[in-house]
């Protein structure tokens, strides 16, 4: 896959066809789509393109935005890498791009600068200046300068976005089993490995610290999980804690995972955790002790989940 980081920066010698959206989660609502724009460039006539924004078009026109997304740049572009689409453009989102006009955007964007031959696209999707042209108008353009359009139903559309809306929830609630299906893929989270208090290591269960750079990534409630952790090119399986360590009285949340069967020394590198099931909510012990009988117990629990795998 070729990625650019413009518009202006794409070029290409065949026609492109091509979809635009921010993509959140690449899950499989929006794989139906992206599975329509590669079946349109099996013959190799046509290359397949999607145009996404970063920042998240909301974090720009509203001022107040808390939105969380469940992937970060870089975790998007791997999955979209993943479904075999050929271009990927992430342009920057800032608020001059907003004010271009519906006509400017297909005439200088789709038409001159992505040579469109046809484009896949909601019913309900608005574009240009504070969203006013509808699929109507795109239609209208396409019969003007030359590309196809073609619609995705309402059932399709609302397939996706109540996709969205339900991993969140579901991640908030840390039903790990409906967000992993609407999603197609366990969640994950990617990070660096830093030092922390190292308390683990003192009673049996050495963490690794990872510190998530990206504020806007969704962290799934607090609590204890079963995960699967990639370095480099292994996997291992190991229980991770999100929260806040409240039996030495924590203060900031952290994100910590213990490794199975692992003891390398792995700060400054970066890991990929995926979340396979949620074990138990975070607890305040009365003493260490009673702690590391509760984690005892968590990796017997843990395993058990990963022996049926």
């Amino acid at each position: 896959m070729k990625l650019f980081h413009s518009i202006n920066d794409f070029q290409s010698t065949k026609k492109t066809i091509l979809t635009l959206g921010t993509f959140d989660g690449v899950h499989i609502g929006h794989k139906k789509i992206l599975e329509r724009i590669t079946q349109n460039t099996e013959n190799g006539k046509y290359e397949s393109l999607v145009l996404t924004f970063f920042p998240h078009p909301r974090m720009v026109l509203q001022e107040k935005s808390e939105i969380k997304l469940l992937n970060t740049i870089s975790e998007k572009t791997k999955l979209l890498e993943a479904t075999g689409i050929e271009n990927l453009v992430i342009h920057p989102f800032n608020e001059s791009f907003s004010r271009l006009t519906a006509e400017e955007f297909v005439r200088t964007i789709l038409v001159d600068q992505f040579h469109i031959q046809k484009i896949i696209i909601g019913h309900d999707h608005r574009f240009g200046r504070n969203r006013t042209a509808n699929i109507d108008d795109l239609i209208a353009f396409g019969a003007e300068y030359g590309f196809e359009v073609e619609q995705i139903s309402a059932q399709e559309i609302q397939d996706v976005s109540v996709s969205s809306t339900k991993i969140r929830k579901a991640l908030n609630e840390g039903n790990m089993t409906l967000a992993n299906e609407y999603l197609g893929y366990a969640y994950f989270l990617s990070g660096e490995v830093v030092k922390g208090k190292q308390l683990g290591r003192t009673i049996g269960f050495p963490t690794a610290n990872i510190k998530i750079e990206e504020e806007y990534k969704l962290i799934p409630k607090i609590g204890v999980y079963v995960v699967k952790v990639l370095i480099g090119d292994q996997e291992f399986f190991g229980m991770m804690n999100i929260g806040f360590n409240p039996t030495v009285n924590g203060q900031n949340q952290t994100i910590e995972v213990n490794i199975f069967d692992f003891d390398a020394t792995i700060y400054g590198q970066k890991i990929e955790v995926s979340l396979l099931h949620y074990l138990r909510e975070e607890q305040k012990f009365g003493s260490l002790d009673l702690l590391k009988a509760q984690l005892n117990q968590d990796e017997k629990d843990a395993l058990a989940f990963v022996s049926q795998l």
